[in-house]
């Protein structure tokens, strides 16, 4: 799997997909959690999850309460282990738009609310990603306004300046505990205003200097 380089007919190749969660105070308490600086929730996606920019997200199984959550995307173009956070942005090739497709209630599962990340993150077409600007054309992203419309109306809109971790942040504590990789993406967390989509919907994730992602909610796999 691999993403466009913007203006350019480079591709980014990708090996895995890092995910943080609870990253911006009116997210948590949007979800019911304790705003305090706890340590990030951590989970991944796999890369052949990627939907392009343009395509279209089927309605996945095992759910009726499906929910959009646009974040940064980080792409990295070198890693390691033990990242100091002061040598972190180093590491990072450029930045993106990204949606981390969640299935918020789980149907017939017998885990019922307590199911595990993985069945609500880590399924097929959840992770739709935009192309990758290059720091040298962007520089780096920690401020600027991140959105997302569904059929032109705005449903999310905050500041990356909010992030409870910042990107260096999290470079350096993932690398606590992966082997970070040329390829690697990561992404960064939400804002508030989370919420459902139906098959029909269109979606247009916006960050500040990173243009826009847009998808479309299709149909069920399997259906007409």
């Amino acid at each position: 799997m691999s993403l466009p380089v913007a203006g350019s007919d480079a591709r980014f190749p990708v090996r895995r997909i890092y995910c943080v969660g609870k990253n911006y105070v009116a997210h948590v308490a949007e979800m019911g959690g304790d705003a305090a600086r706890d340590f990030p929730i951590i989970f991944q996606k796999p890369a052949d999850s990627i939907v392009q920019n343009g395509g279209t997200v089927p309605y996945p199984p095992l759910t009726d309460d499906f929910h959009f959550e646009v974040e940064l995307l980080v792409a990295l173009k070198s890693g390691g282990y033990n990242i100091p956070e002061d040598e972190a942005l180093s590491h990072i090739y450029g930045y993106g738009v990204c949606i981390d497709m969640t299935r918020r209630r789980l149907l017939s599962t017998a885990t019922g609310p307590n199911a595990p990340w993985e069945l609500k993150k880590s399924f097929d077409h959840s992770a739709p990603c935009s192309e990758i600007y290059p720091v040298a054309q962007v520089g780096h992203r920690d401020k600027g306004s991140i959105s997302l419309t569904v059929d032109g109306e705005l449903r999310q809109d905050s500041n990356l300046e909010l992030m409870i971790w910042k990107t260096p942040e999290i470079i350096a504590t993932l690398s606590k505990y992966y082997a970070l990789q040329p390829g690697d993406i990561i992404m960064a967390g939400t804002p508030n205003g989370v919420g459902p989509v139906v098959p029909g919907n269109t979606m247009v994730g916006a960050i500040e200097g990173l243009g826009a992602l847009t998808v479309k909610v299709g149909a069920p796999l399997g259906t007409a």
